[in-house]
């Protein structure tokens, strides 16, 4: 008997041993899979890590692209603004230079006889033109300032029919609400 005893004993140690080995291989593919997914893991928030510096990069690069145009776009137009403005100067001095020229020669002549219109350009055309400019705004503000009082009035007129149908709804309304609370409570006596 104790010799059929130990082959009994070494058929579960067989059957421990494979169930150890069992384990100990699942363990070791399990340590293998998380060695994986470690290294998995790694790579790719290395890769999002190059990922982002490349897209700060980029972004960085179109931002400047983007303003050196922005730049470039406004260089022209203030180019060709100061390119108007200088030329309106120009025009402008033209006239006033002019005008003193026209000025200091009537001056010398001491002017056309029998000529009462002031010449162009002369400080008295200047004054003149500026007092029928003057008058002309004087006549248009007196003008809108008419029109604003007659819209005025008009809106007055207004918001006061807007009133007196607003005053005859409520006291209609008020009529009914009256009419109604007496008939509820006349009618509390049925009850």
């Amino acid at each position: 008997s104790p010799a059929m005893a130990r082959p009994r004993r070494a058929a579960p140690t067989a059957a421990e041993a494979e169930l150890l080995l069992l384990q100990s291989q699942a363990l070791a593919e399990e340590e293998a899979a998380k060695a994986k997914r470690e290294l998995l893991t790694r790579f790719l928030q290395e890769k999002l890590s190059r990922e982002e510096q490349s897209s700060t990069w980029g972004l960085h690069k179109v931002r400047t692209l983007w303003r050196s145009a922005q730049r470039k776009t406004k260089d022209q137009e203030l180019r060709q603004d100061i390119e108007v403005l200088s030329q309106t100067f120009s025009r402008v001095m033209d006239c006033k230079d002019g005008a003193i020229e026209v000025a200091a020669g009537l001056a010398g002549r001491g002017g056309v006889p029998g000529d009462t219109r002031d010449p162009p350009n002369t400080p008295q055309a200047l004054v003149r033109e500026l007092k029928e400019a003057e008058e002309q705004q004087s006549r248009a503000l007196r003008s809108h300032l008419h029109l604003t009082d007659q819209l005025l009035h008009l809106q007055r007129c207004r918001l006061r029919y807007l009133e007196e149908g607003f005053s005859a709804q409520v006291g209609t309304l008020k009529a009914e609400f009256e009419a109604e609370r007496c008939g509820i409570s006349g009618g509390e006596g049925e009850w």
